[in-house]
C-alpha cells in the first residue's frame, strides 16, 4: 500500500517570509493536493538566538494572501501537535532520541569549550586550511570517546558544558535518491560530526528536522537546493535510529536568481533592484516584525538614522504593490517548473492537476519581474469589472476616504484595466476618476506636452469655443458615449476645427494627461455637470496660464 502523502514546509521564524520560501510552499502545497494529501506548516524555531517576534504571524499571514490553506499548523493542531519545535523540546520529545543515538553509538558527548574551538580555527586559516570536527581530527580534541566512560559520567554529573554530536565514520559512501536531481552520493570524509543537541539543551535544526519528519509520518521533503549538503547527514540520522525504511523521497528545489542573474536572489535585493521579494510590506524594528499597520516613527529622519543603525528596516510587499493572489502564484511556480505542454496560465487547481516534481528544473532560474508585472496585468484584464471595482473600490477608500459606487468603479476598471501592472495603479494613474484634476501638479508633469499641443495655440478665441462646447455638453437630454461624440464632431465641423485641435484639449482638462481612456467614455462616466465643470476649471487654469 502507497503510503499517504504527507508534506511540511517549515520555516524559521527568523524575519519576514522570502519569495524564494513562498514558492517552496506553493511546490509543496499542489504535490500534496495532487494526491490527495496534508499540507503542514512547522515552525523551526530551535534557533533562538535569531527568533524575530510576529515573525510566525507574517508566515501565516503570507500563505493566507495568496490562498494555500493549511491542514495541520500551530494554530490549527493536528495529531501530531505541537507544531513548533520550540514546544516540542519543552516537553522533552528529542532527549530520548539524542539517549538512543548515544547508547547505539551513532553520536557523543563533546566538552570542547568554544575558545579551544576557535583557537583551532585560527591555526588552520593560518595554515590555510580548514578545521572540521571529524573522524579524523576527534580522536585528539575533548570528548567522550577519548576520555573514559567514568570521567564522562563525572562531568554529566557536575554540570559541564557540552554538546551532543553525529558520529561520522570514515570512508563510508552516503547515497540517496533526489526526485530532481537522480542519484547523489557523498565521501563520509567530507561530512563533519554535526551538532545534535546545543549547550542549551535545544536541539540543531539536523537533529529536530529528522525526528519531526519521522514522527509526523512526512512522505516528500520539497526544500531549497541550500539545504542539499546537509541531506547526507540526515540520511546517517535515518540510519542510526534504524528509520532507513521510513526515510522521506527528498526534492531539492533549485535557487532562484536575481534579475541580473547573478547569484541567488536575497532578501536584501529588494531594495537593490527595486522590486518586490516579500508577500506582504512589513518593517522590522529592534527585533520585531511589523506588519498590517505602519510603524510610528516621529519623522522620516528618524527612520533614515534607524535603517542606518540596523534598528529598523522596511519591506515592501508583492500584495502591497497591487499584486493579485493569483498571479503570483501562477508566476512562481514557473520559477523553476514547467508544463508538460508550455502553458503558462493557469487557476490553482489547474496547477495542482498539471504539476510534477520531475517537471522541475535542476538549475536556477532567473526572476524576471517585467515576467511578474505582465503575468499581474494579464490577470487583471482577465477578470470580471464588477470584481475589479469591488477592489478598486477598497483602493480608493483606503487611499482617500472617499466612498464611490461599485458601477462607477467597475466602469473605472472597463476603461483602465488594460492600461494598468497592478491594481495600486487604478488610484495612482487614474486619480482623476476620484478627484478633480489638480492642474497645477499636471503643468509639472505635461509642461513640454501642454506647451506643444495646447498653449501655442491657445488665444481668447479658443477659450470662447471650448467654454462654448462645454455649455453644449451640458444642454444635451442624453448625456452618454454616442451623444457626447456626436455633439463634439458636430462642434468642430461648425467651428472648423480638427481633432488636434480639440480633442487634447478636452483629454487635457478631463484627465490632466494626454494619456488615458477614451474622451467620451469619460464625459459619460463622469456626467455632464461634472464634464462641463472640468473644462470651465481648464479654462480658467489657462486663462492664468497664458496670462
Amino acid at each position: 500500500m502507497t503510503p499517504a502523502v504527507r508534506v511540511r514546509f517549515a520555516p524559521s521564524p527568523t524575519g519576514a517570509l522570502h519569495i524564494g520560501g513562498l514558492r517552496t510552499a506553493l511546490y509543496n502545497y499542489l504535490w500534496a493536493k495532487k494526491h490527495g494529501g496534508k499540507f503542514i506548516l512547522r515552525v523551526e524555531d530551535t534557533d533562538q538566538t535569531r527568533y524575530v517576534a510576529n515573525a510566525e504571524q507574517y508566515i501565516t499571514a503570507a500563505l493566507d494572501w495568496v490562498g494555500l490553506p493549511l491542514d495541520e499548523s500551530p494554530e490549527l493542531g493536528g495529531n501530531f501537535a505541537p507544531y513548533r519545535q520550540s514546544e516540542r523540546k519543552a516537553a522533552g520529545l528529542y532527549t530520548k532520541y539524542v539517549q538512543q543515538l548515544i547508547d547505539s553509538g551513532h553520536a557523543y558527548y563533546a566538552f570542547d569549550s568554544s575558545a579551544a574551538l576557535d583557537a583551532l580555527r585560527k591555526t588552520a586559516e593560518a595554515e590555510k586550511t580548514s578545521f572540521k570536527y571529524d573522524a579524523r581530527t576527534r580522536i585528539n580534541l575533548d570528548n567522550s570517546l577519548t576520555i573514559s566512560a567514568e570521567e564522562c559520567k563525572k562531568r554529566l554529573a557536575e554540570g559541564a558544558d557540552y554538546v551532543v554530536r553525529l558520529k561520522v565514520e570514515a570512508d563510508e559512501t552516503i547515497a540517496f535518491d533526489d526526485e530532481i536531481r537522480g542519484h547523489i552520493t557523498y565521501s563520509s570524509n567530507d561530512i563533519d560530526d554535526k551538532v545534535l543537541l546545543k549547550a542549551d539543551g535545544m536541539p540543531t535544526y539536523h537533529l529536530a528536522n529528522v525526528v519531526d519528519d519521522y514522527l509526523m509520518e512526512i512522505s516528500h521533503v520539497i526544500r531549497g537546493e541550500e539545504w542539499l549538503p546537509s541531506t547526507p547527514t540526515h540520511v546517517l540520522l535515518y540510519r542510526g535510529f534504524g528509520w532507513a525504511d521510513k526515510m522521506p523521497k527528498f526534492a531539492h528545489l533549485p535557487l532562484i536568481l536575481r534579475p541580473d542573474g547573478k547569484g541567488k536572489l536575497s532578501k536584501r535585493d529588494g531594495a537593490k533592484f527595486g522590486i518586490p521579494v516579500f508577500p506582504l510590506d512589513c518593517e522590522i524594528f529592534d527585533g520585531q516584525l511589523n506588519f498590517g499597520a505602519p510603524l510610528q516613527t516621529s519623522s522620516p529622519e528618524e527612520a533614515q538614522k534607524m535603517e542606518k543603525e540596523g534598528r529598523f528596516m522596511p519591506i515592501h510587499g508583492f500584495s502591497q504593490w497591487g499584486f493579485e493572489p493569483a498571479a503570483v502564484l501562477n508566476f512562481l511556480a514557473l520559477i523553476g517548473w514547467s508544463s508538460p505542454d508550455g502553458s503558462e496560465f493557469f487557476t490553482l487547481d489547474e496547477l495542482i492537476q498539471a504539476f510534477d516534481i520531475q517537471g522541475i528544473n535542476k538549475s536556477g532560474a532567473r526572476f524576471d519581474f517585467d515576467k511578474a508585472k505582465w503575468f499581474n496585468q494579464q490577470y487583471i484584464i482577465r477578470q470580471d469589472n464588477a470584481i475589479l471595482g469591488e477592489k478598486i473600490q477598497d483602493l480608493v477608500k483606503r487611499e482617500s476616504n472617499q466612498d464611490f459606487s461599485l458601477d462607477y468603479c467597475a466602469a473605472v476598471a472597463a476603461m483602465l484595466k488594460e492600461r494598468v501592472h497592478f491594481l495600486t495603479e487604478f488610484y495612482k494613474n487614474g486619480r482623476y476618476f476620484f478627484a478633480p484634476v489638480d492642474f497645477v501638479a499636471m503643468l509639472a508633469n505635461e509642461k513640454a506636452d501642454i506647451d506643444k499641443k495646447v498653449a501655442a495655440k491657445w488665444d481668447a478665441n479658443r477659450a470662447t469655443q471650448i467654454q462654448a462646447l462645454a455649455n453644449n455638453l451640458a444642454a444635451l437630454p442624453n448625456f452618454d458615449a454616442a451623444a457626447c461624440h456626436d455633439a463634439v464632431h458636430a462642434f468642430m465641423q461648425e467651428n472648423q476645427l480638427k481633432m488636434g485641435e480639440l480633442m487634447p484639449i478636452l483629454r487635457l482638462a478631463l484627465s490632466g494627461t494626454f494619456k488615458g481612456p477614451e474622451v467620451f467614455d469619460m464625459m459619460a462616466l463622469f456626467g455632464k455637470t461634472e464634464t462641463a465643470a472640468r473644462i470651465g476649471l481648464f479654462v480658467d487654469f489657462m486663462a492664468k496660464y497664458k496670462g
